[in-house]
This record gives C-alpha cells, sequence and structure tokens, in this order.
C-alpha cells in the first residue's frame, strides 16, 4: 500500500491550457500526473476535467517550449521529457488558413497544422481538385510582396474588401478524410478538354464538395485581368537579387505549419514549385492547368523571367484570346459538340494505329538513326573578338554534332566533334529579323563550352533544334518525339510571325482591349495604348482559332521555350569565394551566375551528381559530381534546407511514372529532401 505522502511524490501538477474554440480567451486546466502517464491518458483526464460535451477527436496536445506536438498518444511523458515547467497547449490540429492561388483568388479553408507540409499540401490540392500534388507547396511571402500594397492601401481613403473564396464547409473540419471534390484516380474524364467546364457525368459529385460548380469555375478559369494601376502597384523584382528574396519563403516540407510558426488563418502563398509537371492533361486537369497558366502569366507581367519584346507580344496575344474566350458565354455550347469531335478524333487515331503501311517506316526508324547534314554559320566566343559567323558543313547523327570545312571532306576527320548529350539547348531567335539561332552551352569538368549555330530559315531551325534538344536528354532524331518536336517549334514560329498582310480586327475589337493589361508595365511604358493594342491583335490572328484549354496549354509550352524558364534563384558564398553569386536551380541541373552582370559561370548537371550532403552545424551544402569533382556553398538569402529540398525533390520527381497510378512514395520524398536536422 502507498501512502499519500508517496502518491504525493510521484506524482506533480501539469498545467494544460485549453484552446476551447467557442470561447474568446484560452482557459488553463491544472491536472495531478505522473511521468510513466502516456499522452493519451493525460488528454482522457483533461476531457474528463473540463466537463464539456462534443467532439474532441481533432484536439492534440502541443509543447510551446519545444514547438513540437505530442502526436505519439502511447508514449509516456517522461519518454517525451514532459516535466511540471512544460507548456502544453489543447488545441485543435485542423485551423483555418487562407491561401492564395497562383491567379490570386483567396481561397479559406481548414487545413492541418499537424501533418507534415508535404502531406498539407496533398490534402490541399485534393480538395482544389488538382492532381500532382507533390509538384506546389506553400510559400510564405516576404515583406517586399505587400510593400507596394500597402503604399496603394494609405492613397485609399474606402477600404478594400476582398472576395475570398470559403470552403470552411470542407470536410477536414472534424479531421476526417479529405473530400475528393472533382478529384479522381478512375480514366473517367471530369472535364471538357476543350473549354475546361467540368463534364455533365460528374455534376452530381458537386453536392458532397466544398467544390460546388460555381466554385469549380472560379478555379478553372481565368479571371478578368487587372487593371494597368493594379499591375504597376505589385511588387516587380528587379535582379537577380531581388529574384533570390522571393524564393526565401517556402515551408519546410518535412515538418507542420505549427512547427513552422505559422498562425491561424495566417495568408500563405499556393505556388508551383517545382517546374516539373508531369502528365497535364485537358481531361483532368482544367484546374492545374488554369492554375499553371495564371503562375505563367504572373511571371511574365511581374518580369520574374525575362522574355524578348516579340516574345511579350505573342503572351500577350494569347492572354487576350484567352480572357475573350473566358468570358464569353459561348464556351459553355461546346460540350455536345466536343463529345462527337472526340468519338472522331480517337476513331481517326485508331485508322492510323492499325494502318498497315505505316509498319515499314516504323521498323525503319527503329533500325536507321536518321542523320541531318547541311551548311550551318558557327561562332565560338572568344575575348576581344567580334561576333563574327562562319560558315561549315555540319553532320548531326546520334547524340553528336560534327562539322567540317566543306560538304567534299565529309568523309575525313572533322574539325570537331561534340557530344551534346547533357548540354543546354537555348533559342537564339527573331522572326521579324529572319534571325534562326540556336545556343549550346556543353558541359565539361570546369564548367561550360558556349557555342551559336545560325540556320538560314524556319525548316531548318526547326529540325536543327528538336534533334539538339533531344540529344541534350540522350534522345537520337529515331525517337518517335522528333516530329511532333520539329512541328511544335515551326508552330511557336508562325506564332511569333505577324502577318502584316492579314486584316486587323475591326475599331470595335480595338476599344474592347485594354492593352496594358496583357503586357508588363516596363513593356507598356514603350509604346501607345494604340499601337501596342494594334501589334497585340496582329499577332492574335495567329491564335484567334485555338479553343480555351488549348490556349492556355500553348502560353505554358511557350513559357516553357524561355531560357531562363525553371530556374529558381539564391544568394550563395560558395567556398573559398570573397564574393556572393547566385545560385539557380532547374529541374535538371545547377548554374553558377555572376550576381554582378547576371552571366552563367558553371553548370552542374544533376545526373552527374554522385553524392550531396549538408553540414548542418556550418549549415554548408556539399555536392560531389562525375570526375571527383567537388563544390559546397552557404546559402545567403534563405535557409540551406530550402535549396536541399530543392535537388533531393528534383529528383525525387525525376523517379515518377506513369505505372505508379498517382500513388507516391512519401518515404523516398523525405528520404531525399528532409536531411538531418
Amino acid at each position: 500500500m502507498l501512502s499519500s505522502t508517496d502518491f504525493t511524490s510521484a506524482s506533480w501538477e501539469l498545467v494544460v491550457r485549453v484552446d476551447h474554440p467557442n470561447e474568446e480567451q484560452q482557459k488553463d486546466v491544472t491536472l495531478r500526473v505522473s511521468g510513466d502517464l502516456h499522452v493519451g491518458g493525460v488528454m482522457l483526464k483533461l476531457v474528463e476535467q473540463i466537463n464539456i460535451s462534443q467532439d474532441w477527436s481533432d484536439f492534440a496536445l502541443w509543447w510551446e517550449q519545444k514547438h513540437c506536438w505530442l502526436l505519439k498518444t502511447h508514449w509516456t511523458l517522461d519518454k517525451y521529457g514532459v516535466q511540471a515547467d512544460a507548456k502544453l497547449l489543447f488545441t485543435p490540429q485542423h485551423k483555418m488558413l487562407r491561401l492564395r492561388l497562383p491567379n490570386l483568388k483567396m481561397v479559406r479553408l481548414r487545413v492541418s497544422f499537424s501533418a507534415v507540409v508535404f502531406k498539407a499540401v496533398s490534402d490541399i490540392c485534393k480538395i482544389l481538385n488538382i492532381r500532382r500534388s507533390e509538384e506546389l507547396s506553400l510559400l510564405k511571402p516576404s515583406g517586399d510582396y505587400f510593400k507596394k500594397k500597402k503604399k496603394k492601401d494609405k492613397n485609399n481613403k474606402e477600404p478594400i474588401i476582398e472576395d475570398v473564396l470559403n470552403l470552411e464547409s470542407s470536410p477536414t473540419a472534424s479531421g476526417s478524410s479529405v473530400s475528393p471534390g472533382l478529384y479522381s484516380k478512375t480514366m473517367t474524364p471530369i472535364y471538357d478538354p476543350i473549354n475546361g467546364t467540368p463534364a455533365s457525368s460528374t455534376m452530381t459529385w458537386f453536392s458532397d464538395s466544398p467544390l460546388t460548380e460555381q466554385n469549380c469555375s472560379i478555379l478553372a478559369f481565368s479571371q478578368t485581368p487587372q487593371s494597368p494601376e493594379a499591375l504597376a502597384d505589385m511588387y516587380q523584382p528587379r535582379s537577380l537579387v531581388d529574384k533570390a528574396k522571393l524564393n526565401a519563403g517556402w515551408l519546410d516540407s518535412s515538418r507542420s505549419l505549427m512547427e513552422q510558426g505559422i498562425q491561424e488563418d495566417e495568408q500563405l502563398l499556393l505556388r508551383f514549385k517545382y517546374y516539373s509537371f508531369f502528365d497535364l492533361n485537358p481531361k483532368y486537369d482544367a484546374v492545374r492547368i488554369n492554375q499553371l497558366y495564371e503562375q505563367a502569366r504572373w511571371a511574365i507581367l511581374l518580369e520574374e523571367i525575362d522574355c524578348t519584346e516579340e516574345e511579350m507580344l505573342i503572351f500577350a496575344a494569347l492572354q487576350y484570346h484567352i480572357s475573350k474566350l473566358s468570358l464569353s458565354a459561348e464556351t459553355q455550347d461546346f460540350t455536345s459538340e466536343s463529345e462527337v469531335d472526340e468519338i472522331e478524333a480517337a476513331l481517326s487515331n485508331l485508322e492510323v494505329t492499325l494502318e498497315g503501311g505505316k509498319a515499314d517506316s516504323l521498323l525503319e526508324d527503329i533500325t536507321d538513326i536518321p542523320k541531318l547534314a547541311d551548311n550551318l554559320k558557327l561562332f565560338r566566343p572568344k575575348k576581344l573578338l567580334l561576333k563574327a559567323f562562319k560558315q561549315y558543313w555540319f553532320v548531326f547523327k546520334d547524340t553528336s554534332i560534327a562539322y567540317f570545312k566543306n560538304k567534299e571532306l565529309e568523309q575525313g576527320e572533322p574539325v570537331e566533334k561534340l557530344n551534346l548529350r547533357g548540354c543546354e539547348v537555348v533559342p537564339d531567335v527573331n522572326v521579324a529579323g529572319r534571325k534562326f539561332g540556336i545556343k549550346l552551352l556543353i558541359p565539361v569538368a570546369d564548367g561550360m563550352n558556349e557555342m551559336y549555330l545560325r540556320c538560314d530559315h524556319e525548316n531548318q531551325y526547326a529540325q536543327w533544334m528538336a534533334a539538339c534538344m533531344l540529344a541534350s536528354k540522350g534522345k537520337t532524331m529515331a525517337d518517335s518525339s522528333y516530329q511532333p518536336e520539329v512541328l511544335n517549334i515551326l508552330s511557336f514560329l508562325r506564332m511569333k510571325n505577324r502577318n502584316s498582310a492579314s486584316q486587323v480586327a475591326s475599331s470595335l475589337e480595338n476599344m474592347d482591349m485594354n492593352p496594358e493589361c496583357f503586357v508588363s508595365p516596363r513593356c507598356a511604358k514603350k509604346h501607345k495604348s494604340k499601337q501596342l493594342a494594334a501589334r497585340i491583335l496582329e499577332a492574335h490572328q495567329n491564335v484567334a482559332q485555338m479553343p480555351l484549354v488549348e490556349a492556355k496549354l500553348r502560353f505554358i509550352q511557350a513559357w516553357q521555350s524561355l531560357p531562363e524558364f525553371g530556374l529558381t534563384y539564391y544568394l550563395v558564398r560558395f567556398k573559398g569565394s570573397k564574393k556572393d553569386d547566385i545560385l539557380g536551380v532547374s529541374y535538371n541541373r545547377l548554374i553558377k551566375i555572376d550576381a554582378a552582370t547576371g552571366i552563367p559561370v558553371t553548370t552542374w548537371r544533376f545526373t552527374n551528381i554522385k553524392q550531396w550532403n549538408v553540414n548542418w552545424e556550418t549549415r554548408q551544402v556539399v555536392i560531389e559530381f562525375d570526375q571527383n569533382v567537388f563544390t559546397a556553398f552557404t546559402c545567403l538569402s534563405a535557409d540551406c534546407k530550402i535549396v536541399h529540398e530543392y535537388i533531393g525533390g528534383y529528383i525525387f520527381l525525376s523517379t515518377r511514372s506513369k505505372d505508379q497510378n498517382e500513388t507516391l512514395d512519401e518515404d523516398l520524398f523525405h528520404k531525399l529532401t528532409g536531411g538531418q536536422d
């Protein structure tokens, strides 16, 4: 038998603050516990003492000093290290969060503050009906994001009331499984592939989901363009260092929102973090395609990515076209026609597949690797030399390019032979100026060799550009994607080719366009409004017949073809260096960039990485490449964990395949990105 004094010495008082949703102030509850009591027992005692009849299943204990959840309810207080001085909070795991989507729409929904961010984003994407949640993450906006808006608000006498899409009725409120919304892993098409409207067969699903038909159209359709004034008031990065600041706020995917100091009802940005978009399908991805289009659109308008004036006009024409189709009521009447078109397309595809005459050419493609041979102009940049191109006879076979002084010497030794596997291929094109160039950055042990090729016309450029792009991925022209790639390039060039002979739209159409809405503020300042409108409408002639979803996909493809696409910048200091540099992280490579000039210094490809690790004490990232090449750097503009996660995240995404049926190896993701804190 234990005496009362023995009992008192073995137990102690624990104060727990209860975050009760129905009361404004939190209340302290004192419990008498012992170190061998498990966390589940503490919560049971707590609920009994509170004595309020309600569903407590979503509540858990949060340890304020240690900044962690006590979610392992079978663990004892001793095992967790909880003592009498611990400050514990009994609070719901799911709390309200405001998310700014890529289309700048604000959504308010209930999110798990106890699950790791990777899992929380997966749940959010299921509610919003966005597939491939691993490509997205949450970004805490920097002070610069709000800076210009605050200046504007001071001048406004009337407060601006924002229209927030409230999805509070989401079933995650009670901690139960997430509603699928329209999210489906079946092969049943859930969107019209022509205009992105929900397919009629899935309309009945809306009643069980917070994503109603109206809400779905808000997420899947492009909103009215911002006014030029609103556009000018938004934050625009002016340098690579400014761009690096934008990427400092990515949340750690392997820790929870609460552990990262996120407060209830705080505003975060939901963004596509990894520029590796897998299996984009109009039948299932209307919301995903639209949000991706919007993220690309804002990147162009706010000059987060550079493009030429000619490219800016193409983007403007596509935006204008998409805006018109989105506002038009006619887009709602396509469904019945598109169903017929879809059947016809499927039958024609089947006919092509079954056509016997194709077999010989298919066999030929497998056995014979095609080659390209033609006269091209070459320029190898050297210091103190003018940019002078010299003509050579070029031969492209397998993944290598060789050049000779003339055609007659083709059977002999080439001047130089280069393997393009792993190289960077950058378009250097000005259609109006009849300039069709290809810039090649070929990796060597200590950096990159740079060379420029100049073609005579569009067809030649499309063939050689497509061959170079495939070779950089280790593929030859025998690959089935070669011809479609040639056609894609030609199609993009035709969009750039403004047909001056074509009739520009009527003056009525001119009047309903505000051209400054579709270009960056800097581009708008260079031209008068009427002149800009005429040029946009001229470019619009080439895309005027495109259906809505195709136009968005074409915009995304044009964005992907920009030289700077997919680069995320960080300010770093390389080991042994006395100055700061910019590190660009892409889906397949790391680039060291001179912070002052913006010129790439060295490129390292992920395929050449043997191992990478982080020294968590010195916060230094160390990477080992093939050929005993090492590099190490400390990150100055963000925590090194963010850069570490980017590298591991891209390597994780490269392991995906369609055979996985959309199931992800979450453990592998955390193994590649988590590190050892």
